[in-house]
């Protein structure tokens, strides 16, 4: 099967790959582009260790084919932190422990991200809801729910809210 040309923006950089149509976006994110804070769980989109962000929404990278990507604006966890620093959300998981194998975390902060920039003062219900679809094994949730809600704080007092 032949090769297809792929570009898309990649945290805020152009990119070039030759992609198999059949090729999962993690796949292409992780072995060609050195991408690797998205994980790989379950391959089947239940965990959400590969989420990241697409065209303004969370998507599995598991389950979207790298070809879906064509001219997209993708945002992964390696794009969150900026020249000032931590993103509200990386610094909340780390003030808040809301993270202790860190094998979800990267997923966790994408769709935790999505989440806010579509509601930026959720209840505590709405974190638990937006984040239904990120399996954490580890820590209860109760910190990552913490986490989002210091983010959430911290971005609205940066905005001036």
């Amino acid at each position: 099967m032949a090769k297809q040309h792929l570009t898309f923006t990649l945290n805020g950089s152009p990119v070039e790959v030759l992609v198999d149509p059949r090729e999962l976006l993690i796949h292409v994110l992780r072995e060609q582009l050195g991408q690797t804070g998205s994980h790989i769980g379950c391959d089947t989109s239940h965990c959400g260790a590969c989420t990241v962000d697409m065209n303004g929404q969370s998507v599995k990278s598991c389950t979207v084919l790298a070809v879906q990507a064509e001219g997209a604006r993708v945002l992964t966890v390696e794009g969150l932190a900026g020249p000032a620093g931590l993103h509200p959300l990386q610094e909340g998981f780390m003030q808040e422990h809301g993270l202790q194998c860190g094998y979800c975390t990267p997923g966790m902060l994408m769709r935790a991200y999505r989440l806010l920039q579509d509601n930026p003062n959720p209840t505590e219900e709405q974190i638990r809801g937006g984040l239904a679809g990120n399996i954490c094994r580890c820590t209860g949730y109760q910190n990552i729910v913490k986490a989002v809600q210091y983010a959430a704080k911290k971005i609205a007092a940066a905005q001036g809210e």
